[in-house]
């Protein structure tokens, strides 16, 4: 069965090579998200920060992986601050407060398993 040319719940091709970078772009002023896949046991999405923007400290049922793909943020867990630059991934477990911020424009992966 040939998948060109379908896409899946987020609109990206499906069996279609993409780059994470590409796929999502700054606002001024804001964080922009979009999602690259959505299913019953977790989900992808990417997010890109304008510098200064952040997600306050809050907490989620499960398990998360940040993968930063393009700029430096800063990653708090549980009361701990970790400096990401691209190509550093960390994980926010279940449960623990955590916070995100950009020092500068940045991008990365958050990938959530339920």
């Amino acid at each position: 069965m040939n998948h060109s040319n379908k896409k899946d719940q987020a609109g990206f091709e499906i069996s279609e090579v993409f780059q994470f970078t590409d796929a999502v772009d700054y606002a001024g002023g804001g964080i922009v998200s979009r999602q690259v896949i959505k299913k019953e046991h977790g989900n992808v999405t990417l997010f890109a920060f304008d510098k200064g923007e952040g997600l306050s400290e809050h907490t989620s049922p499960y398990d998360a992986l940040i993968q930063v793909i393009e700029g430096d943020a800063r990653i708090t867990i549980g009361g701990n601050d970790f400096t990401l630059a691209a190509g550093d991934s960390i994980i926010m477990p279940a449960d623990v407060p955590h916070a995100v911020f950009a020092p500068q424009k940045f991008k990365m992966v958050l990938t959530m398993i339920r």
